[in-house]
Formats: C-alpha cells, structure tokens, sequence
C-alpha cells in the first residue's frame, strides 16, 4: 500500500466523522423532538377523550332524538359504546378483578353474646364493630369503629396490576345451608358459625375454583373474632415473586367517655414484637413507627377499650401511625397500619389471624396469654408498682366484685385492708415522731445555745450527739414512707385504669372512673378545669390537715427544714389541679385514706404511745455507760464536720 493510499483512507475516514457529526442533532433540537412526541402523545390522549365525550355526547343525542321520534324506544349503541369504553378502562386497572369493580353493596351481621359485627360486602371487611356489654357515657350504643370510620383491605399485585380489595365487591358464603338467603347471623353459648366473603377473579365466575376468601369465625362466649384469608388454586394469578402481602388497617376512633383530655391521653398504638416485649407509640403527640421485625399482635387502644388483630403465628413487619383528629369532638384519633404479612406460592395457601373486640379488662386479657393486659397502664416500667396492681388491688377488686355491692363500698373496704396491713409501719413512723416530739425541749435548749449561722455545724453536732444518746433514728420515720409509696403511686396508676369503675355511681359521682362534677363553672381555669371536683376538694383539704398535724407531731425536727414544710402545705394545693380532672375514685379513695390516718394516730396515741415513759426510756438510757458510744456512721459523719468546721467561712 503506497502513500496515495494511506491518504485517501485517512481523508475518507475524515470526511465520515465530520459527517456523521454534522448530521447528529443538537442538544436544543433533541429538546424539540422530546417536546414534539410529547405534544403527539398529549393529541392522541385528547382524541381518545374526545372519542370517549362523543360517544357520550352520542348517547345523549340519541336520547333526545328519542323524545322527538316516539316510533323509536332507545337505541342501546351509545350505552353499549359506553360501558365498553369503562370496561376497558377497568381491564387496564383491575385485570381479571374487573369484574368485581362494580356492585351493589350490602351488609352482614354476626353476633354473639358480647360483641355484634358488621360486614360488608364491599371490601369483604369489618366495617362496624359494637360492644352489646357497654355503653357510651351518654347511654348510646357503645361503637368501636363505625363504615364511613374504617378501611380494611389486601393490597397485592396480580398479573402486573395493584389490587387493593378494599374497593372490590365479594360474594357472601355460608357453610350452612340451613342458614343461606340470612343476612343476620347470630350464635350463643360454645356454639360457633362460619361465614365467608369470596372474592372471584373474572375467569372463575362459572367454576368458582378460584377466589380470595375472607372467613370468619365467631364463638358464642368471646370477644374473639377468627379471621382467615384463603388463597384457592390463585397462583397463576398473583405475582409469581411475591413473597408478602400487605394488609391495609385505617379506623378512627370514637369518642366512648367523659373526659375527652383522659381518653385522648390513653388512645394509643400498642404493639408486641414476636416472642419479645409489648411497646407502644407516644399517647402524647402523633406519632409513627416502621417494625422491621416479626410481630404479634398490632392494637388501636383506647382508654377502656381495644381492637386487635392477632397473628397465630407472626407478621413480617409494619408501618404504624397515629394522628389526632381536631376537626371533630366525636372522634378521637385516626390510627394506621400497613402490615406485611408472609405469601406462599401454593394452590392453597392461608393466612390465619383473630380479631379481638373488647374490653381492656385485665382478668379477660390475661386468659389470652398473649401479654395483652400489658396494654392497660398498670405501672408496668416499675416492677413494684405492677406487682401490687396484678397480685394486690385487682384480686382484691374481682373478689369484691362477686358479692354485688357498690364499687364506692369495694373503695372503702380496699382502703381499709391496705391500711391494716400498713399498720405496723404507720406505727413504726408515729413511735419515731413521738420520740422527737418529746426530745424538743432539748433541742430548743441547743439552738438557744448556738443562735449565730456561722455555729450551724456546732448545732448540727451537738443535735446528732443528743440523737445518739437517746437512742433516737431521725430517719426512721421516712423509711415507713418511702416503703408506702410504691402503693401510693400503684393506686395512681390503677383507678384512671380501671374498667371495673366505669359507670359505676357512688354518692354524687355518676362515674367513678372519671371526674365528679358538682358545679360547672361555665368557663376554664388555667391548671385546674371548667367544673368543681368534691371529692378532690375533700382529699385536699384532708391532706391539708394532715399535713398540720404531722408536722405538730414531728415536733423538732421539722424547725430544722422550713424549706420543706412550706413545700408540704404546697403539694395539696398543686394536687388540686391536677386530681381535679381524674377519676374520681382515685380523690376518693386518697380521701379515704386520710380520714383512716387520722383514726389510726388517735388509736395509737390513745391506746398504744405514752410519751411520758418513753421520756423516761430516753433518760435512763443516756445515763448508760454505753449510750455514748458511737457508731462507724456517726464518726464519719461527725469527723466530716470537724473537718468543715476548721474554716467555716471558706466553702
């Protein structure tokens, strides 16, 4: 190849690269052609419309040439134009699930002894759930969720379409025959009945081979609900990866009590993870979650009630949320949850759940073993508090309960019995205020002697000293309090809680298990409500003079805290505000206690202390050899004040 050659291949090569550069298009010109085929796209959309409103516009016209030409009845072309454009349409969103995109919705009722459900044909799903056991505050039918309240459907994916069966219409199935042509189904007892909405996709209308099956099972005596979803010979329907689906949960809550502030502050999301703890969304602000990991049981918890739907063996995971809804004072929050649940490629293959509709009644939920109880607020962080809720007040309570009487008596009667069993430490803590009262003469005699402030840990030794010769703990009396206090706090958390008080009247409260009224104020107080509480004026006046005596009683030691005297004549007052919008039962049995407090010191004084000769004990035992002897504690601590009181202006 000589040199003429290699340059005109490489000439040629030139000219190719500069023409194919050349005729390539521009970044503004690919901008046009990209608009361009959009605009295309955008006129033959229009001329499907435009098709779709002159078929309409067609059937109109021919409607009104109906009117004018009576020798014509109708002409069906236009309607028949119509519903095939719609069926089309439906096919292009629904696929073999067309079919079942229209209907007439109807509804089905189960009932038992406790709950009553309603079902609907449209979406197969609960759509109204009532408690037949309670009513609201108001006397109306106690309703957990009602139809225009709930959303309940399967989201998954079938032949390359989104399926959600929420808005799909099922055919009713009743195992029965005896029982067909009924659209209320009722059962008592241990008896139990089946019924099922199917749901058949477009090719199994004849056979009915084919069909996703929402049963449910109810018992004569439950608050449980059976809920299974069958897939039958569907596998050459649904997605051939699909290995979950997912289960689309939305209801808002009704408002059922008095205190909307109560109820709003116990509406919550309770959740337990498989085979580990219960958890729960924050009840103080909205709130969501994603669970990333197998669950149990998912609950749209209110006050005194609870809806819950149950795995038999677990969920894969969920996405929850909880919203309050400020828009309307019969409604309480809006609670969600998209739940994942396993999918196995199989000509039969089920899903097996259980609702349960009830109560959050604490003898009910424990039966279950499925740690539903933990959703009542018992103190459950606190293992104390909830030891004395599960295995003290409430057995206590159900006991009580079987005799019949007014759950004011049952009150007073567990008042009474926690008071005796506390005896002996009300007894320990008034032996030991008695013991300082009687030693107050002395300490009088040593704050005389050091008045000045810079003498303080002069006062402070020689008050120990006098301490430890009469034998004297100024401690003991608050270790007696502090052991009392876990039962205070449990009581707290108990009667708010407690199912067993609502609607239960006593005196002039009409529930105890919420606020007692007996003046409306017509408007809000900051801090302390719109209504007057007696009980809790009651309870805060009794502490008030409770609080008077013991500090009589406790004599010298308390001039030695002012600070927190004054502090406890401000505790009642702030209590006031707050116990002024809880149950009432709670101000009542705090009342209660007072009042038996105040029987228990008049016993004791009377019958069981003379402070006379426990002067005298006192006496003779600082004129013992070795009642001056002091303890590792006392030297520590009287060595740490020598060594203070080397420079006391020096901090």
């Amino acid at each position: 190849m000589d040199k003429n050659t290699v340059l005109g291949l490489l000439l040629i090569f030139g000219i190719l690269i500069l023409y194919s550069v050349y005729i390539s298009p521009s970044k503004e010109e690919i901008e046009a052609k990209k608009r361009m085929q959009d605009s295309i796209a955008l006129v033959r959309q229009e001329k499907i419309n435009d098709s779709i409103v002159k078929i309409q516009e067609g059937a109109s016209e021919i409607k009104v040439k109906d009117t004018t030409a009576k020798h014509i009845s109708h002409t069906p072309d236009a309607t028949k134009n119509n519903d095939s454009v719609n069926v089309v349409l439906k096919k292009n969103e629904l696929g073999v699930f067309a079919g079942s995109s229209n209907g007439e919705n109807s509804f089905y009722t189960l009932e038992n002894e406790f709950i009553k459900v309603k079902i609907s044909k449209k979406g197969g799903k609960i759509c109204s759930v009532q408690l037949k056991k309670y009513k609201t505050y108001d006397h109306r039918d106690l309703i957990l969720s009602d139809e225009d309240s709930t959303k309940f459907g399967l989201i998954f994916f079938a032949n390359n379409k989104t399926i959600s069966t929420s808005n799909l219409y099922f055919s009713p199935f009743l195992f029965d025959n005896e029982l067909k042509e009924k659209d209320s189904l009722s059962v008592k007892g241990d008896d139990s009945l089946c019924f099922a909405m199917r749901l058949y996709p477009d090719n199994s209308l004849n056979k009915k081979d084919k069909y996703i099956e929402f049963l449910y099972t109810l018992k004569g005596n439950s608050y449980l609900l059976g809920y299974k979803i069958n897939f039958v010979s569907m596998q050459d329907i649904m997605a051939s990866n699909a290995d979950y689906l997912t289960l689309e949960w939305k209801s808002k809550l009704l408002s059922q009590e008095k205190s909307l502030k109560n109820e709003l502050a116990t509406t919550n999301i309770f959740y337990k993870y498989y085979k580990e703890d219960v958890d729960n969304l924050s009840s103080r602000k909205d709130d969501k979650d994603f669970l990333k990991t197998k669950i149990k049981w998912i609950s749209f918890t209110q006050q005194f009630f609870s809806s819950v739907l149950i795995a038999d063996n677990n969920f894969l995971d969920a996405e929850i949320e909880t919203k309050t809804d400020e828009s309307s004072d019969s409604s309480l929050k809006t609670m969600s949850a998209k739940i994942s649940i396993p999918y196995l490629q199989s000509p039969d293959y089920t899903v097996s759940t259980r609702f349960y509709f009830g109560p959050n009644k604490y003898k009910i939920l424990r039966k279950l073993d499925l740690d539903l109880e933990r959703m009542i607020p018992l103190g459950w962080g606190f293992f104390l508090m909830a030891w004395i809720n599960r295995f003290a007040v409430i057995p206590v309570f159900n006991f009580l309960e079987g005799f019949n009487i007014n759950y004011g008596i049952i009150i007073l009667i567990l008042t009474i019995l926690l008071k005796i069993v506390l005896f002996p430490i009300a007894y320990k803590t008034y032996m030991s205020s008695a013991k300082m009262r009687v030693l107050k003469p002395e300490i009088d005699v040593i704050s005389a002697k050091f008045p000045k402030k810079e003498d303080a840990m002069k006062k402070q030794q020689a008050t120990m000293a006098l301490y430890k010769k009469a034998g004297v703990n100024p401690m003991a009396g608050c270790v007696p309090m502090l052991l009392q206090f876990p039962i205070l706090i449990a009581l707290f958390r108990f009667f708010p809680a407690a199912i067993e008080l609502r609607q239960q009247g006593f005196l002039w409260a009409k529930d105890l298990s919420s606020y007692d009224s007996v003046l409306n104020l017509g408007f809000n107080i900051p801090f302390y409500g719109d209504h007057v509480s007696l009980f809790t004026l009651l309870m805060t006046v009794s502490t008030i003079f409770y609080t008077k005596i013991n500090n009589q009683q406790m004599g010298a030691s308390s001039t030695q805290m002012p600070g927190m005297k004054m502090m406890m004549y401000l505790m009642p007052v702030m209590f006031l505000g707050i116990f002024n919008n809880y149950a009432s039962g709670l101000s009542y049995y705090y009342f209660l206690a007072n009042i038996i407090t105040f029987a228990q010191m008049y016993v004791i004084r009377k019958f069981f202390v003379d402070e006379d000769k426990i002067l005298r004990e006192i006496q003779i035992r600082k004129m013992k050899p070795g009642a001056t002897k002091k303890s590792n504690f006392q030297k520590r601590l009287e060595e740490m004040s020598k060594q203070k009181g080397y420079n006391p202006k020096k901090r």
